[in-house]
Parts: C-alpha cells; sequence; structure tokens
C-alpha cells in the first residue's frame, strides 16, 4: 500500500531530522535525551509543513522533541484512566461511552500528547483480543456509543478497522460509533490513496447509524489543501466530523490563532466540539500548558472573532471526575460545570473555585 510505505519513511533518528531542520549541538544533545524515553516519529508530510529556521514554528513545537520535556512536574494519567480500565484496552468511565485503546501507534508522536505513558512505547495497555471488548459492551446496555482511540486507529490496516466496525455495528444498544485520529491534520495521503478505506466508512456510516470522526487540529497551518482533500473525501462516505483542539503554548495560545483555526474548520465541513485545557501530563505540562484564566480570555477573545458556527465549541477540562466546561471567570474567581461526570450525581453540577495566575487544572485551584 502507497500510505504504509511512506509510512515507512518517517523520521525517526535525530541525523534524518537534521537533514530537514537546523539544529545546534546543544538541541542534538537534549532531543537525544527526550527520544531514549518518549520516541520521535514524524511523516515526511507533516514535517514539510515546519518552517526549518524558525524554532518557534507551531508545527515544530508538536512534532520535533523540546528540552521542555524533560520536566517531571505532573501526572503520566491527570484524566485517571488507569482507574477506569475494566479491561486492558476498554475504559468505561461515564455511563453511556466505551472508550478503547486499539493501538499505541501514531503517525506523527505528538509532543504534547495526554497518553505519553503509552504511545509508542510497550504497554500493556492497549487492547489484546476485540471480542472481549465487545462482549463487555454487549454485556452493558447503558452503553450508547464507543470511541476507538489509542494511539491512532487510522493507522490500522484498513482491513482490521473494518472488523471491528463491523462487530461494533452488530451490537443492538449502540447508537453511534466514534473514531479519535489525528491523521487528516498529520498524514492525510492514509485516507487520500486508500479507496478501500473510504468504502468501509461509508459502509457503516448509514443514515441509521452515523459514524463519527474525532480530528485534532490544532492549527489553521495544518489545513492543508491535502487535509482538506482527506476531508472532503470522508464527508463524502457519509460519516460526521468532529474536532477536538488543544491549547497549547506557543502553538494556539491567542484569541488570533485560535479564532483562524476554528473559522477554517467550519469553512471545510469540521464542526468545532472541543477546546480542551491542556491535561498536566509529564513531560508536557511545563512545556505547553497555558494558565486557565488566561486560557478563558483567549478562548472568549476568539469567540469574539467567529460567528456562530465556528464558536460552538466547549472549552472544557477532561479531569479524573470528570469532563467540566470552564464557564466563567470573574476576577479571581472561576466557574465551572460537569459536562459529564464520573458520578452521575455530578452532572450539571456548577463548581466556583479560586484562581491563582499560574493555575491551569482544577486541582492547583483554592475552594
Amino acid at each position: 500500500m502507497i500510505w504504509d510505505a511512506e509510512l515507512k519513511k518517517s523520521i525517526r533518528t535525530i541525523p534524518r531530522l537534521k537533514r530537514y531542520v537546523d539544529l545546534s549541538p546543544h538541541e542534538e544533545r537534549q532531543i537525544g535525551n527526550v527520544i531514549e524515553r518518549h520516541p520521535m516519529q514524524i511523516t515526511r508530510y507533516y514535517m514539510s509543513l515546519i518552517n526549518p529556521h524558525d524554532p518557534d514554528d507551531p508545527i515544530r513545537k508538536m512534532a520535533i522533541p523540546h528540552a521542555g520535556e524533560m520536566d517531571l512536574s505532573g501526572s503520566y494519567d491527570p484524566s485517571g484512566e488507569l482507574h477506569n480500565t475494566k479491561l486492558p484496552g476498554l475504559q468505561h468511565k461515564y455511563s453511556q461511552t466505551a472508550l478503547i485503546l486499539v493501538t499505541n501507534r501514531c503517525p506523527v508522536y505528538c509532543r504534547h500528547c495526554f497518553r505519553k505513558r503509552l504511545v509508542g512505547l510497550p504497554t500493556d495497555e492497549i487492547l489484546k483480543r476485540f471480542s472481549d471488548a465487545a462482549r463487555y459492551i454487549e454485556e452493558h446496555t447503558e452503553i450508547s456509543n464507543v470511541l476507538l482511540s489509542g494511539g491512532d486507529p487510522m493507522i490500522l490496516q484498513t482491513r482490521t478497522l473494518e472488523r471491528m466496525l463491523e462487530r461494533l455495528s452488530s451490537i443492538a444498544h449502540l447508537k453511534f460509533i466514534r473514531i479519535g485520529t489525528r491523521v487528516p491534520a498529520t498524514f492525510p495521503m492514509r485516507i487520500v490513496d486508500d479507496t478501500e478505506l473510504l468504502k468501509v466508512l461509508k459502509r457503516y456510516s448509514r443514515p441509521h447509524r452515523r459514524l463519527f470522526i474525532t480530528t485534532q487540529f490544532n492549527h489553521e497551518r495544518e489545513i492543508t489543501a491535502r487535509a482538506v482533500e482527506a476531508v472532503a473525501l470522508i464527508l463524502r462516505s457519509g460519516v460526521v466530523i468532529n474536532n477536538q483542539t488543544v491549547l497549547l503554548r506557543g502553538v494556539n495560545d491567542s484569541a488570533e490563532a485560535l479564532a483562524g483555526l476554528q473559522g477554517n474548520l467550519v469553512r471545510i465541513g469540521i464542526n468545532p466540539y472541543y477546546v480542551f485545557q491542556c491535561r498536566p501530563v509529564k513531560r508536557v505540562r511545563k512545556h505547553f500548558s497555558v494558565p486557565v484564566a488566561e486560557g478563558y480570555e483567549i478562548v472568549e477573545g476568539a469567540k469574539a472573532k467567529l460567528d456562530g458556527y465556528a464558536k460552538r465549541f466547549k472549552y472544557v477540562m477532561s479531569h479524573r471526575t470528570g469532563k467540566l466546561e470552564i464557564i466563567g471567570v470573574k476576577g479571581r474567581r472561576v466557574f465551572l460545570k460537569y459536562h459529564e461526570a464520573k458520578d452521575p450525581r455530578n452532572r450539571g453540577r456548577i463548581l466556583e473555585r479560586t484562581l491563582t495566575k499560574s493555575a491551569a487544572w482544577l486541582d492547583e485551584m483554592e475552594h
């Protein structure tokens, strides 16, 4: 397959990286130290989006390792995924949703990844047998939807994806299936070059039960002609596309950058869904996290520049207790609402907390 052969040409080593970007000897040593712990993989396509001479290039920050990743503040699991794992590779945090980790591989190992603990690394957290997950979902009729995640499910062979969709589609109480992927942003040829994949998507996205794809575009420069082509092909297959953006220091942490992204997503047919507060993950928190007080101003500033469709997204925090929407800041007080909760009794509950200047997570806020 063309896309598979191209993926094998991805940049994984410092000598290969130096063919594309300028690195000082000091940067080489720093990057070497990082990739000993968390590997690097960048598709040649995604590398082509980087300005090789700009150390502050936003695409570069998301793809190329940085010394900031040596900082160990934070947690490898700030959303409590391990506590919600019912069997290896299957999480059931919210009653109506099952999440399946189908792979630990991605086309690009994003430096801000909240699953940094497992992506590209040996792990026991990935699903071993899909039949076990399907059986669990069948037995829990409260589950109305399934999210295939990872890693990136779109990196799987098309036949493997098809078997998963076929099995899940046989479960009567499922209303819809989601696939979480960054492929349209980082490796669109996976979609463009595989007509069989598009047939599979069309086969399992029907009027009575739609297939949803959740993308992650974080900067408008990721919306290239190839990305637009991939998105158009997915939409033509009858699949609904929503986007989850992560608010990232040095990438999209301005009203202009965030508004430019969301507006252009709507232009190409993608629905803005969430803007996520960057999780305080080890080797991510110090480098990428934006304080909530600042983040709220950025989000509101972006919404002021957008029309109704482009500003439908919610600014949320995926905390271990649930998904909290950040609904307002007044002085040093912040108001949050449980958009979803691990404990059903918290659904819709509003919290009020005191913000410090640097607070970037619920646990860092004062009662």
